[in-house]
């Protein structure tokens, strides 16, 4: 979707094929659908509304996003609930470290967080230990690895060189900005936003040419409103997990990483997929 969803990421580097778009208005439809648990006007269910803006903006057509919206009220009978469901998971360092006897586990690994939306949890954990074992993986038990990560709202706007960052930077903070703007090369938030010690915002330009607004959660709403106000277009807001230390992989690693990703990316029921890689 955004941030640092890894399926964000495919999606805005590939030229999305007919299969691929039916592939993102499934994943879209579940997370509308989920969304509208909490009620089906987005003029007042705000997690509706953010769903509903990821939706028009990779042109998911409205009929539908309505019947999303009627799933997820309840209003279309003998339809299956989509649930939410976070998963965790580990990864060797080196993807295939499991050959020679390194075990899964510990902080010097990959740790994963796999969001997502289904109407039967033991397909998609089947389907989950599959793909993750047959990459020398596991999946975890629930608190293994979350307190590895923060969550945090992010705001994606696109950006280009003409774009005056500095005034950016003043607009963001009159949006509810108490920190300093930082730069990033992969739209990544430093430890020091993240840690809990954190003040209101912190921005960073990624590298699909995307400016990140990175807010405490309970105030995405508000600045994702005001940078409206002020005429930014804004193109995500979602609430996302950002790791509070990160690792490195090396080329053949993250080369290997990549493959699992877009594997995972393919199965219909992965919403997002959060990890600790720098």
């Amino acid at each position: 979707m955004s941030g640092h969803s890894k399926w964000s990421t495919i999606k805005h580097k590939k030229a999305m094929t007919d299969a691929k778009k039916a592939n993102i208005f499934t994943k879209l439809g579940k997370l509308i659908a989920i969304a509208a648990k909490e009620g089906g006007n987005p003029n007042t269910n705000f997690k509706l509304k953010m769903a509903i803006d990821q939706a028009r903006s990779a042109n998911m057509p409205n009929a539908n996003v309505e019947r999303a919206i009627k799933k997820g009220t309840g209003e279309l009978k003998g339809e299956a609930e989509i649930q939410e469901v976070i998963y965790e998971a580990y990864l060797p360092r080196r993807l295939a470290s499991l050959n020679r006897g390194e075990q899964a586990g510990g902080s010097g690994n990959v740790a994963m967080l796999i969001k997502t939306a289904t109407d039967n949890k033991n397909r998609t954990v089947g389907e989950l230990k599959n793909i993750l074992t047959k990459a020398g993986g596991k999946l975890v038990s629930s608190g293994s690895v979350r307190f590895m990560f923060k969550q945090v709202g992010n705001i994606s706007m696109p950006v280009d060189n003409t774009d005056n960052l500095d005034e950016i930077e003043m607009r963001a903070i009159d949006a509810g900005a108490e920190d300093t703007i930082y730069p990033h090369t992969n739209g990544s938030a430093t430890n020091s936003q993240i840690d809990g010690n954190s003040s209101n915002i912190g921005v960073g330009v990624n590298s699909d040419s995307r400016l990140t607004i990175y807010t405490k959660t309970e105030d995405l709403q508000i600045v994702k409103e005001n940078l409206e106000k002020m005429g930014l277009k804004i193109e995500n807001a979602m609430l996302v997990y950002e790791p509070i230390q990160k690792i490195e992989l090396d080329e053949s690693a993250k080369l290997d990483y990549e493959k699992l990703i877009h594997i995972l990316d393919e199965q219909d029921d992965v919403q997002e997929i959060y990890d600790n890689i720098v």
